[in-house]
């Protein structure tokens, strides 16, 4: 069965699993501003605050995460009784998480970690401080006994997740009673560990996900490479019994260590922009926890769950990733390039559009790539989510230019604008307008670079009768493929011209010969000839 057809039955599938998760439930608080200056009061930044915002975070993120892509999740866990815990529960009774599990504490405050990003020079935002409020006692014995029995005596789970940050709810006695209850009934339970040397508290789960620190830390080994981590993963799995270790190796992906199945393998992820690595760990563990409850192998588990982890990268904090996204990038992975049938098109903007993304289109022959095109393709990026750039084939040039062009030929002008890191997609188009493309495509923005007004965009009208918008970008002055031609067309005219004329007075060759020299008189054609001084 191919990969998207994987991927589609356990998005069908996900509907009807239920999955409990037990661990730290955290608030995370950011506050946006502008870091426009210094602050006259002391070397440090001043954030100009314009935006805040409260998500989920901890084994509560997980949750959120798993609620996203459709799964039914019951949330096991300990607040404060103070406004942050109140702002978290309902934070998660709005995300549709069963809440039944959540406890309070009126001794503790609920854990909170404040972000502070700032924006400078219009970049993308850069995160500057952090500021965390938490309390990492164990918890009071009776709530942990309460936990314990609750989640325990629930069967209706398929797979136990444990999203362990070490501030007090993961006890030995929790953990130990959650450890045995698992075995009995056959469940998997999964383990994002806390950062400490010794995991004798885990011994006996099924599958750790630790990332590449947490593994050295609990090993004493350095991880420089993937060799390294699968060796890490499997001392874990000796020391403390364990069915298998996921080691998170960010950029270099997932090594498998999976002793059931006798595999140790390393699958590699591509590298991404990342704006924020907060949340990519709590996706690993969520997508691995989906797959093996739907009774997948653990290397089709990291496989999904890299490509999963690298867009959560590329959000800022912790976002849901939809399986629209998840498609997406699975048909985009499919090939080394970014160009793509016009089927395939009209299958991805349908996923953009399913997850609120804003399609951009535009086209033309690219013939001679220069910087006025650079220019408005990097403008038009940033109407939207993802730019589709359409090109006429050879053919269509033809009709449309003349017998003399295209210059390039359409698979190397593909391949020119797939290189530029604002073009998302290309497809090769051989009609003469972009009537068919637009109609299947349905862009949210249809751009057009030069001196045309909107009402003389090729294609203008098919757009704006779905409501589509049209956009006109700036024109870089005295740049055009035509322009570039006038020129090497003249350029070459005067070298011919020199070339075919003959060279007036005389052309003294010299020859070495016996210290003597030899002088005669040529007219010989200009490239053959050769002047050189007397020594």
């Amino acid at each position: 069965m191919s990969t998207m057809n994987l991927i589609a039955g356990l998005a069908d599938k996900t509907r009807s699993l239920h999955l409990l998760v037990l661990g730290d439930l955290i608030l995370d608080r950011y506050t946006w501003g502008d870091a426009e200056r210094v602050s006259p009061e002391a070397p440090v930044l001043v954030l100009r605050a314009n935006q805040c915002e409260v998500r989920l975070g901890g084994a509560a993120s997980v949750a959120s995460l798993l609620r996203g892509l459709g799964a039914n999740v019951v949330l096991a866990g300990v607040l404060g009784d103070d406004a942050d815990g109140r702002v978290l529960r309902r934070l998660l009774e709005e995300s549709g998480i069963d809440t039944r599990f959540v406890l309070t504490d009126s001794h503790r405050p609920t854990t909170t970690k404040e972000r502070f990003l700032g924006l400078a020079a219009h970049r993308h935002p850069q995160q500057i401080l952090r500021v965390d409020h938490e309390l990492r006692q164990p918890i009071p014995g009776e709530l942990e006994e309460r936990l314990a029995a609750a989640t325990v005596s629930a069967a209706e789970f398929r797979v136990v997740l444990v999203s362990d940050y070490a501030k007090g709810v993961c006890t030995p006695r929790l953990l130990a009673a959650l450890i045995a209850a698992a075995h009995r009934k056959k469940l998997p339970l999964i383990v994002d560990p806390a950062r400490m040397p010794d995991y004798g508290l885990y011994r006996g789960v099924q599958i750790i996900v630790p990332n590449r620190t947490e593994a050295e830390l609990a090993t004493g080994m350095q991880i420089h490479s993937p060799a390294d981590a699968l060796r890490a993963g499997r001392q874990l799995c000796d020391e403390y019994g364990l069915a298998a270790a996921l080691v998170k190796l960010d950029s270099d992906g997932i090594a498998v260590v999976d002793r059931r199945a006798g595999i140790e393998q390393h699958v590699p992820t591509r590298p991404r922009a990342v704006y924020d690595v907060t949340g990519a760990g709590d996706m690993v563990l969520a997508i691995v926890g989906l797959c093996q409850a739907a009774g997948w192998g653990l290397v089709e588990s990291a496989e999904l769950a890299n490509v999963a982890a690298g867009l959560e990268v590329e959000k800022l904090g912790v976002a849901p990733v939809s399986w629209g996204e998840i498609r997406a990038e699975l048909q985009r992975g499919k090939s080394t390039s970014k160009l793509v049938t016009l089927d395939e098109m009209a299958k991805l903007a349908a996923a953009y559009r399913h997850d609120g993304k804003a399609v951009v289109f535009t086209n033309g022959c690219f013939d001679l790539l220069h910087v006025g095109h650079v220019t408005y393709l990097q403008e038009a990026a940033q109407l939207g989510d993802a730019l589709i750039v359409a090109i006429n084939s050879d053919a269509s040039v033809q009709r449309l230019k003349g017998p003399q062009r295209p210059i390039i030929h359409d698979a190397d002008r593909a391949g020119l604008l797939a290189a530029l890191a604002c073009v998302d997609h290309v497809l090769i188009f051989d009609d003469d307008t972009p009537h068919r493309l637009l109609e299947r495509i349905r862009p949210d923005v249809l751009v057009k670079g030069g001196t045309y007004t909107p009402d003389e965009v090729v294609g203008a009208e098919v757009v704006r009768a779905y409501g589509g918008r049209i956009y006109v970008t700036q024109k870089v002055e005295a740049t055009s493929t035509s322009a570039i031609m006038d020129t090497i067309r003249e350029r070459s005219s005067r070298t011919d011209q020199v070339a075919r004329r003959p060279l007036a007075g005389r052309v003294r060759f010299v020859l070495h010969r016996n210290r003597h020299i030899t002088q005669r008189a040529a007219c010989v054609p200009h490239a053959r000839t050769q002047e050189l001084s007397e020594s």
